[in-house]
């Protein structure tokens, strides 16, 4: 096996092999991995794409996309889920849950991640596809290279940079649309009427679309992404990784030395040194090397020994998703066997519940209202000439349904004979202030506390604000201290 700081499994130190790498021409390759492949980028760019023009109602005077971040209305949208800017610790959990997910396809089956669902790989196979379309396969493509400049080869080149650039600058539009109204910003981007933000973004992404997965490709797996450094690590001899079995490949040689070698009793392996696996695979490691960094287990060197054996008439699985300790035991004599299930995946899998379970339960038992106090801080009190003493505070309601509500305010925690009162806020009929807060809002009021005149306090008294909605009745309570002399 090579060392993990040998991308191209050459022997030789990463900056050297920088230096002296060559462009890489994947050829096209067909069979269940490549059909995996394809499946999964038609699922993620279709929703990548489309998913901003997706409408959701959520009544009136809201937005009606199903997937918005609303930066001037400081809330996030996901369908039925409406996340306020106090409630961020949900991204946490969602961070928590995509890196347990990373560590649990890692156990399970390597750097599957990288190979089928990283947005590098899945941009980096479109721009090959539409590179294939428009140079040729591998062939075809290295020798246009030598070729001199001509008309045919300059109307290639820029049928393929555009073709890219258009994706590209469809990558970084759509992107956008998460943040506005997809419909009504399509409009206004069409007509130069939108917001130089959004211009300024589109380039940035467009640019950065073209230049990773159209130039750079297999350096951003390689060079770039940390992921390979860190899932080597956490790692293990039972995780399935694509793996070229030695056992029945080696020695490897041409068909007829196979075969002359088979026929003078000599052993021969099934291997038949054609380079299919080296030249099908998108960052150019050749795979019976050994495992090395440069390899994203996309299984396309599977495919392409797979069709290989089927023409020379030998069993398919010469490479395969599979785990050293297996070939070890095949050489032994003994039976193999895949264990998913293992302390490892079991502790990924209960920490993923756990925090799913958590998030929903927060999400189902979530208050629609709320208050926060900050009490005045200068001055902390005032003595009134009657005896009494006051203290001020500026209270924030919070309403997260979208129609008005209505709450009435009143304070615990204090004597009998306390006064309440909201600057500019009417009385109710039972002498406490009825707070209107608007659909999906939040609203700040000036409240005014009095102590009796003849009360008691110590110096610090810890109060209670409770805002009671008039009609379903749902409470909310906001905590503070009251300051005497």
């Amino acid at each position: 096996m090579r060392a993990e700081t040998d991308p191209s499994g050459s022997g030789a130190h990463p900056d050297e092999w920088f230096a002296s790498a060559k462009k890489i021409y994947p050829m096209a390759v067909h069979g269940t991995f490549r059909k995996i492949k394809w499946a999964v980028l038609f699922a993620t760019l279709g929703i990548y794409y489309f998913l901003p023009f997706v409408r959701w109602d959520r009544g009136p005077d809201a937005p009606d996309q199903a997937v918005l971040v609303d930066m001037a209305g400081r809330r996030a949208y996901f369908f039925f889920i409406e996340i306020w800017p106090q409630e961020v610790y949900y991204l946490t959990g969602l961070l928590i849950l995509a890196a347990m997910g990373l560590f649990l396809m890692n156990a399970v089956a390597g750097r599957v991640w990288c190979g089928y669902l990283c947005p590098q790989t899945v941009w980096t196979d479109l721009f090959l596809w539409v590179e294939r379309h428009t140079e040729g396969d591998r062939r075809d493509r290295i020798r246009l290279e030598k070729q001199p400049w001509t008309l045919k080869k300059i109307g290639q080149k820029i049928s393929k940079h555009t073709l890219w650039l258009m994706i590209a600058w469809w990558t970084g539009g759509a992107w956008v649309l998460y943040f506005a109204d997809a419909p009504t910003l399509v409009m206004d981007l069409a007509t130069g009427q939108a917001a130089f933000a959004a211009y300024l973004w589109i380039g940035i992404l467009t640019f950065t679309t073209y230049a990773l997965a159209g130039h750079m490709r297999e350096q951003v797996c390689i060079f770039l992404c940390p992921w390979p450094r860190i899932q080597a690590a956490l790692t293990d001899e039972e995780a399935l990784n694509v793996t070229y079995r030695y056992d029945r490949g080696e020695p490897r040689g041409s068909l007829k030395q196979n075969l002359k070698r088979e026929a003078e009793g000599l052993p021969a392996g099934d291997c038949v040194d054609c380079h299919q696996c080296f030249h099908a695979c998108p960052t150019g490691v050749d795979i019976r090397n050994g495992t090395q960094l440069g390899c994203i287990q996309c299984g396309l060197c599977i495919d392409a020994c797979d069709d290989v054996m089927d023409k020379v008439g030998k069993p398919r699985g010469l490479i395969a998703y599979d785990t050293d300790e297996n070939i070890k035991r095949r050489m032994e004599g003994k039976e193999t066997f895949v264990r998913i299930v293992r302390p490892r995946t079991v502790i990924y899998v209960a920490v993923i519940l756990l925090i799913t379970g958590i998030m929903a339960y927060a999400l189902a038992t979530r208050e629609l209202e709320g208050v926060s106090v900050l009490h005045d801080r200068n001055p902390i009190y005032v003595e009134l000439s009657d005896g009494a003493v006051r203290n001020g505070y500026t209270i924030r309601l919070l309403n997260k349904r979208q129609v008005q509500r209505d709450f009435i305010l009143s304070v615990e925690g204090m004597p009998e004979g306390t006064r309440l009162e909201a600057v500019g806020i009417n009385q109710g009929v039972s002498g406490r202030p009825v707070i209107g807060v608007g659909p999906d809002t939040t609203r700040e009021v000036r409240v005014l506390v009095f102590s009796p005149a003849d009360a008691e306090m110590p110096k610090t008294t810890p109060i209670t604000f409770r805002i009671t909605e008039t009609v379903m009745g749902e409470v909310a309570t906001g905590t503070d201290f009251f300051k005497a002399p």
